[in-house]
């Protein structure tokens, strides 16, 4: 009897018998699976809560906040004087601007057009020197010609530290006419009276292009560079936490009007697209300058800016 059991055990009920068996392990398993509780649960939107949104650029962020180029709105340049590259760039004296280079860009091989002052800032706002060579008043250069100025008619505003009154044509103190290129535009007269005006604290920076003088000691034309980059160091975080530029379409651009032989100047480009770190070795000039800005606003190009290269592929403007 027990050699037949052992038999049959050994038959076909022997290997259903397994079959159930296992069955019932795998159900087992699934079963622990389903009941046991996740390691961690689930995220859940909770009505009001706060989401986190991207940076916006800053004093403290001011460059590589986004890698979209944006729909420019505000173009801001501020003019420094008399200073070769090598005297600004990697000089203890310049801290700031330096840093501030660190973080956003430089262009490594920029060149002003010509001696003395006046013609180079004729030149980046209208893209020729109209054959100036002096530094003489608005009274000896009375200028009929297109500019930037002309271009963006209300849509632009020129503030000068230290100047005494609106579009002031003469010389005055430490405010120096011969940096204020908007006084020598006959046709833009009306709006000069209106828009040339002395530079206030907070800056003003709701035109489309905003151009910032500094007045002759901060700008390093009478004073040192520590002294101007001081100057720079209270001043330019007010238009790094702005409105404008904390919105993300506004960039700025740090130039010189004119250095030495072979008359190459330090620029610093800051916009939220600029990539931080950016080195540029491209040739630029003012009216690269004076290019990029046009391209940026949507401008057409005047004079020899049209025939310079712009900046805007090399900071990713």
């Amino acid at each position: 009897m027990r050699e037949r059991f052992r038999s049959v055990l050994q038959g076909p009920v022997a290997v259903a018998l397994l079959i159930l068996a296992a069955g019932a392990a795998l159900v087992g398993v699934a079963v622990a699976r389903t009941s046991r509780a996740p390691s961690s649960p689930p995220a859940v939107s909770r009505p009001g809560a706060p989401v986190r949104a991207a940076a916006h650029p800053s004093s403290a962020t001011p460059c590589g906040t986004t890698r979209r180029r944006p729909t420019w709105q505000h173009v801001v340049w501020v003019v420094m004087e008399n200073r070769d590259y090598g005297g600004i760039v990697g000089t203890r004296a310049a801290p700031y601007v330096n840093r501030l280079g660190r973080k956003c860009g430089v262009a490594t091989r920029f060149s002003a057009e010509t001696h003395p002052s006046l013609p180079n800032y004729i030149a980046m706002t209208s893209g020729s020197t109209q054959g100036i060579s002096d530094d003489a008043d608005p009274s000896a250069h009375r200028l009929s010609v297109p500019s930037i100025f002309s271009q963006l008619g209300g849509g632009w505003r020129s503030l000068h530290e230290s100047m005494p009154g609106n579009c002031e044509s003469t010389p005055s103190g430490l405010y120096a006419v011969k940096h204020n290129p908007a006084a020598y535009y006959t046709n833009v007269a009306s709006a000069c009276a209106a828009q040339d005006v002395p530079l206030m604290s907070p800056p003003d920076l709701s035109a489309r292009f905003t151009l910032v003088k500094p007045n002759s000691c901060h700008d390093t034309h009478d004073c040192s560079v520590a002294t101007g980059d001081a100057w720079m160091a209270g001043f330019l975080p007010k238009i790094l936490n702005s409105p404008q530029y904390r919105a993300g379409r506004t960039a700025v651009f740090i130039t010189w009007d004119e250095g030495t032989n072979p008359n190459r100047i330090p620029t610093f480009v800051i916009a939220p697209s600029t990539r931080r770190g950016t080195l540029s070795a491209t040739a630029f000039s003012h009216y690269s300058l004076l290019r990029t800005t046009e391209e940026m606003l949507g401008l057409p190009l005047l004079g020899n800016a049209s025939k310079a290269a712009s900046m805007r592929s090399a900071f990713h403007l």
